[in-house]
C-alpha cells in the first residue's frame, strides 16, 4: 500500500470509530513531519553550489535567445549576476566550484570588463573578499541598470516562472533597475548603463539635475586682453590715418600693387603685435562670465602686465610659421621617475621619484659647460679635469623631505612655488626661489595620488587612496573642504578654469564634479569601463576630457553631464591629458624614460 493511501485509511478508521482527538493529533504530526522534510530539502538546495551554475546558465540562455530588440538590454543583467554568483560561491567556501564557474562564463564579459575580471581572478579564499577593495565595494554597493519597461516585465516573468531562488536573491540584493517608458535604449548606450552608484537608485540622476555655471571668471585676463587689443587697434588705426609716408605710397602706387603692399603691411603688423590673439581667443571670449565663489588672490600689476605683454608678443601661427615644441626625456631613471611637470613659461621642469626625492631643472642652465680644475699628476705634469655633476655643481636642484615615493608635482602659475604629493600621506610646498621646503600639509590618511594648483594659484586640490579629495589654501595647514562620495581610490584631480569647481577621477570608473564652496557633488559622469587616470578642462570651461586604464578618452559636456564623444585609439593607460591653450583640440602626453644615455 502507498504511504498516502495508508494515511487516508487510518484517518477514515479513526473518524468512523469517533476518535476525533486522535485524528487531529495525527494530522498535526503529519504536518510537522512534512514541514521538517521540506526545510531539510530547502537547506540542501541552499547549500548546493550547483544552484549558481544552473541558475546562471539558464538565465544566460534565456537572455541570448530573447528578441533582438530587447536582447542587448537583458544581457546587461548578466555581468552583475555573474560576479555575485562567483563571490557567493567563494564566501560559502566552494572554491573549486567558484573557479570552474568563473572560467566557464568569463569569456562573455571580457570585452567590457576585462580589468575587473583580472582583479577578481586573484580571489583565492573568503578572506580575499574583505581584503580586495574592488570585491568589497561590489558586495557593499548596488549596480544601476537601465531597462525599458517591456524588458523589465520580461525579466520579472522569467524569474517568476523559473523560481530560481539563487538568481532572484542576487538580483534583489545587488541590482537597482532604472525603468524607462518607451522603446529600448540604443546599443551605443551600453557603455554607461551599468555603473556602481551606491545604494540610492536615483542618486546620479538627482545630482546631474543641479545647475553648473561653466563659464569664465568676470574681469579675467582674457577680457583684459580683449580690451587691450581693442585699444591697441584703435591706436594703430589713428597712426595710419596721420602717417604721411603711408599716404604718399598710397597715392603713387596703383591698383594691385597698392593692395599687395597693404596686405604685406597688415601681415607684418599682425606678426609683430600679435593681433591674431583676438581670433584665437574668440571662442574663449564667447564663454559666459561667472563670479568667483572663493576669495581669489589679488594679482599684482607687474604680473598682469607681464601676462598681457606675453600674449601681445605671440607670433601668428600658420603653415609657414609653425610653433616650436620642446620635448624632455629623462635618461638613466631606471623606472624611478613617477611624475613630471613643466612650469607655465617652460623655464622649469620638475620630476618626482620613487626614492622620495623631487628634482627641479632650470632649462636656462642645461647644456652649460662644466667647471674645470687643475689636478697634479703622478709624473708631476698638470692635467685639466672636468668635474661631473656629483663632483661639481649639479644641473638640478634636489628637494628632499618626503619619506615615500613622490606621485605628483605641480608648479604654481608663476613658477615660484612647487607642490609634491607622496605615499607618506603628505603634501609639501617648495619655494623655487629659496630652494627650500616651506610647509608640510597633513590631512590624508593614505597615499596622496595627485595634487594640482588652481589656475590662479593660492589654492590647490589633492586626492588620495582614502577615497576623498581635499581643497587647501597655501596659508593654512588644514584642508578647507573635503569631498567624499567615490566608492574607491580618487586617482586624479583637476580644477575648472573658473576655480568654482574641481573634477575627480576614481577607480570606481566614474568622474565627479564638485562645488568648491559647498563641497557637494554636482555631476556624476558614468561611462568608463576601467579606472579613470587623467583629466583635462577645455579653455572655455564647457568641456572636460577623461582618460582611463583601457586607453579610452571621453569628452563630457559639463552643463548636461553627458558624453559628447568617446575617443578610441590607445591600447593602454592614458596617464596625461591636456587641451591646447586656445582651441578646442586635445593633446595626449606621457612621460618618457630611457635607461640608456642617448
Amino acid at each position: 500500500m502507498e504511504e498516502e493511501e495508508l494515511e487516508k485509511a487510518v484517518h477514515a478508521y479513526l473518524r468512523k470509530k469517533g476518535f476525533k482527538l486522535s485524528d487531529l493529533a495525527l494530522q498535526d504530526q503529519n504536518r510537522l513531519s512534512a514541514s521538517s522534510h521540506n526545510d531539510l530539502v530547502l537547506t540542501r538546495l541552499e547549500n548546493d553550489p550547483v544552484r549558481y551554475h544552473d541558475g546562471y546558465s539558464k538565465l544566460r540562455s534565456w537572455a541570448y535567445s530573447s528578441l533582438d530588440l530587447y536582447k542587448h538590454e537583458l544581457l546587461r543583467v548578466l555581468y552583475p549576476v555573474f560576479i555575485h554568483c562567483f563571490m557567493d560561491l567563494v564566501a560559502e567556501g566552494h572554491m573549486q566550484e567558484a573557479r570552474t564557474f568563473f572560467h566557464t562564463f568569463r569569456e562573455d564579459h571580457e570585452l567590457m570588463h576585462l580589468r575587473d575580471l583580472q582583479k577578481l581572478e586573484g580571489i583565492l579564499s573568503p578572506s580575499h573578499l574583505e581584503e580586495m577593495e574592488l570585491a568589497r565595494t561590489l558586495r557593499q554597493s548596488k549596480v544601476k541598470i537601465k531597462l525599458c519597461e517591456y524588458s523589465y516585465d520580461l525579466l520579472l516573468q522569467y524569474l517568476q516562472k523559473t523560481q530560481s531562488i539563487a538568481m532572484l536573491g542576487i538580483i534583489n540584493e545587488h541590482i537597482n533597475f532604472e525603468v524607462s517608458a518607451g522603446k529600448p535604449s540604443s546599443i551605443a548606450d551600453d557603455a554607461d548603463v551599468v555603473a556602481l552608484v551606491g545604494s540610492s537608485q536615483d542618486e546620479a540622476k538627482q545630482i546631474n539635475q543641479k545647475e553648473v555655471r561653466w563659464g569664465l571668471l568676470e574681469d579675467s585676463i582674457e577680457e583684459r586682453l580683449e580690451r587691450a587689443l581693442s585699444d591697441s587697434e584703435k591706436a594703430d588705426v589713428e597712426s595710419k590715418e596721420v602717417d604721411p609716408e603711408d599716404n604718399k605710397k598710397r597715392s603713387t602706387d596703383g591698383g594691385k600693387q597698392g593692395a599687395s603692399i597693404k596686405k604685406l603691411k597688415k601681415d607684418k603688423l599682425v606678426g609683430v603685435t600679435g593681433k591674431n590673439v583676438r581670433s584665437e581667443t574668440s571662442m574663449v571670449s564667447m564663454a559666459p562670465r561667472v563670479k568667483p565663489e572663493l576669495p581669489l588672490p589679488v594679482m599684482s600689476i607687474e604680473d598682469e602686465q607681464a601676462i598681457l605683454e606675453d600674449l601681445r608678443n605671440r607670433v601668428q601661427l600658420s603653415s609657414l610659421a609653425l610653433p616650436s615644441v620642446s620635448f624632455y626625456t629623462f635618461i638613466n631613471t631606471h623606472n624611478g621617475l613617477n611624475c613630471s611637470s613643466i612650469s607655465n613659461d617652460g623655464s622649469l621642469v620638475a620630476g618626482g621619484f620613487s626614492d622620495s626625492s623631487v628634482k627641479v631643472w632650470d632649462m636656462s642652465k642645461i647644456g652649460q659647460a662644466g667647471k674645470t680644475t687643475t689636478v697634479q699628476g703622478e709624473d708631476g705634469s698638470a692635467q685639466e679635469h672636468m668635474l661631473n655633476s656629483d663632483e661639481g655643481k649639479r644641473q638640478y636642484t634636489l628637494f628632499q623631505g618626503h619619506s615615500g615615493p613622490v606621485y605628483s608635482t605641480t608648479f604654481s602659475p608663476f613658477g615660484d612655488f612647487l607642490l609634491s604629493s607622496s605615499s607618506d600621506c603628505t603634501i609639501r610646498l617648495w619655494c623655487t626661489k629659496l630652494n627650500s621646503n616651506l610647509v608640510c600639509y597633513k590631512g590624508h590618511n593614505y597615499p596622496v595620488w595627485d595634487v594640482q594648483f588652481s589656475p590662479v594659484g593660492h589654492y590647490f586640490a589633492s586626492c588620495s587612496h582614502d577615497r576623498t579629495a581635499r581643497i587647501w589654501s597655501m596659508e593654512r595647514i588644514k584642508p578647507l573642504r573635503i569631498m567624499a562620495g567615490h566608492l574607491s581610490d580618487v586617482d586624479c584631480v583637476q580644477w575648472h578654469v573658473n576655480c568654482n569647481y574641481i573634477a575627480t577621477g576614481s577607480s570606481d570608473k566614474t568622474v565627479r564634479l564638485w562645488d568648491v564652496q559647498t563641497g557637494e557633488c554636482v555631476r556624476i559622469f558614468i561611462g568608463h569601463r576601467s579606472m579613470v587616470l587623467s583629466l583635462a578642462m577645455s579653455p572655455d570651461g564647457r568641456y572636460m576630457a577623461s582618460g582611463d586604464e583601457d586607453g579610452t578618452i571621453m569628452m563630457w559636456d559639463l552643463s548636461s553631464g553627458r558624453c559628447v564623444s568617446p575617443l578610441m585609439g590607445h591600447s593602454s593607460c592614458v596617464w596625461t591629458l591636456a587641451f591646447r591653450h586656445v582651441w578646442h583640440s586635445l593633446c595626449i602626453g606621457w612621460i618618457q624614460q630611457e635607461s640608456d644615455v642617448g
